[in-house]
Formats: structure tokens, sequence, C-alpha cells
């Protein structure tokens, strides 16, 4: 397959219709149909479903979408990667990683970069630790930021100074808004929300212990923006780490931490032996020396200095 037919084909699958994906792509209507039929007789499978109106896509046809939005992206990551000898440096940064408040960091230096070069161009993707994985292994991220216990053998790994801690996310006109900590008692039969992610299941059935089996979920989520929406309409209370979910004095929410006090570590990590771009490579560096900065600070604070801007 040639790019340019993988180009025609999301043109094809996002516009729904030939004529407006020949308009789109600047060539003619029967050039286009003729490319569409040419690359279904060479994959052997039929992409389209060909209504009266609109086309549709065949499970085949998603399959393809799919994989032909990576590779169009890794080609856009790759060449991006390239530049005049001697020019500003210039390029693109792709950062993956879970919802946690340690994102400040790769923030911070994110900023940094950029205000000594600001062509370069970073790009967020959220999502669980396997969605992050899966892009990693296929080139379409850089660094990927891991809640800790992970398995991160496969990677090289930078650890960052910092902890995440479990908790509660509840209205805080409930009763239990007035305890200060949330023990594994007081979990028993209540309507929960969880991430579906199975390590985060195992980390809540350490803490639990036998009365894990009482817990009573009635959702699951991916991130929490969503989930905290239903906690705030009532649903039930979620179960996540804190720092993550806008909680303010006089907002509706509010969290608890777990007691005894469940914390996570924070890694940002890479592909072993991975070939840089000059972008991701000075984004790295960059990264480096904002946790460098960070635990200066966390010890200054700690043996009586200034307390360090971010979190405490």
């Amino acid at each position: 397959m040639e790019l340019r037919e993988l180009r025609y084909f999301l043109a094809v699958a996002q516009a729904g219709t030939i004529s407006a994906a020949a308009e789109a792509m600047h060539v003619t209507q029967p050039t286009l149909s003729r490319q569409m039929m040419e690359l279904e007789t060479r994959l052997g499978k039929r992409l389209f479903l060909r209504g009266k109106r609109r086309i549709t896509l065949t499970d085949e046809g998603l399959f393809l979408r799919e994989r032909a939005r990576e590779i169009l992206a890794l080609v856009e990551k790759t060449e991006s990667a390239f530049g005049e000898p001697g020019e500003e440096l210039r390029g693109d940064v792709f950062i993956g990683g879970g919802e946690t408040d340690a994102m400040r960091l790769a923030a911070r230096a994110a900023r940094r970069l950029h205000r000594r070069h600001p062509h370069v161009v970073f790009h967020l993707f959220s999502g669980n630790a396997e969605e992050v994985a899966e892009r990693i292994a296929r080139g379409l991220v850089d660094f990927g930021v891991f809640i800790e216990p992970a398995d991160l053998s496969d990677y090289d790994v930078l650890r960052l100074p910092l902890k995440d801690t479990w908790g509660l996310l509840m209205r805080r006109d409930c009763a239990l808004a007035a305890r200060e900590v949330i023990r594994p008692r007081d979990l028993i039969d209540l309507p929960l929300l969880c991430s579906r992610q199975a390590q985060v299941s195992n980390d809540i059935a350490g803490w639990m212990g036998p009365g894990y089996e009482r817990l009573n979920i009635v959702a699951s989520y991916n991130l929490l923006y969503n989930a905290a929406l239903m906690v705030e309409e009532g649903l039930g209370y979620a179960l996540c780490l804190d720092k993550i979910a806008a909680v303010t004095p006089q907002g509706p929410l509010c969290f608890r931490p777990l007691s005894p006090r469940l914390e996570v570590g924070l890694a940002v990590a890479w592909k072993k032996e991975q070939t840089f771009s000059p972008a991701a490579a000075a984004f790295l560096d960059c990264l480096r020396r904002e946790i460098e900065c960070f635990s200066l600070k966390k010890d200054a604070t700690q043996d009586g200095g200034t307390a360090p801007h971010g979190r405490n």
C-alpha cells in the first residue's frame, strides 16, 4: 500500500461519500473510486458498504482505518524529526500517560523547552497503562508516564520524586465527608466507581483484605473526569488518586485519603535503546533538570527551607 492510498481511504472514511472525499483531496471522483476499488482488490477484503447516500465501513474497513491513522501518524512523527542542518530546534514530542498530578513535572519540562525552542510542539495522549504501553510499542509516543506498580522491565525508566495517594471522591454533603480518612469498613456496601485497570483492583484488594468481596461496584471508569460527574450527580463514590478531580472548598465534591495510607510511585518510561528525535532528546534533558530542581527544593523544605512551588 502507498501512503497516498491510505490518505485517500481515510478521507472517504471520514467524509462518508466519494464525492465529498474527492473534493477534499482535490482529485476527481472517478479517480478516487478507482483507487478504493484497487485497494479492496489488493487486500482481498471489502472495506466499504456502499449505500444510496452514504458509505459505511465494514469490520475490515474499521480495522484498516485505525491502522492507517497509526501509520500516517508515525510517518508524520518521523518526518518532523528531521530538519535543515543548523536551523532552530523544531519537531514534535509525544507524551502519553494516565491521570496524575505528576504530569506537572512533564508540563514544567515542556515549558522550559518551549521557552528556549518555540518551534517544538507537544502532543499529549491520556489513557491507562495498557493503552500507553501499546502506543510506545508502536512508536506513536516517545514517553509514557506510568503509575506504579507497573511492569516496566521492557523500558528505560526515570522515576519521579513524587507519590500519589488513593482516596475516595464524594459529594461534600454526604455523611462520610465529615471524616478525615476512609477505612476499609467504610466502603462495605457503598456504591463505588472504580478504575477498570487490573492493577488498581489488585492494589485495592490488598488494602481491603477480606472485605474486598463485599464491595459494591456500580460503575467502572477509564479517566476520572466523567466519573467525577457521576459522583456529583449522586451515582456513588469514586476510588481514585488525589489531585486529579477538581475539588475546591466551595465545590460540590471532596476527597478523603484511605487509611491505612495507600500510595503509588510514578515513573516516566520509554523503549530501551530508543533513538530519540532531537526534540524528544531535548525534552528528556529538560525533564531530568526539572526532577533535579524539584528534589533539591523538596530537600530544602524538609530541612526547614522555603517550600517549593508545586505539590506540597
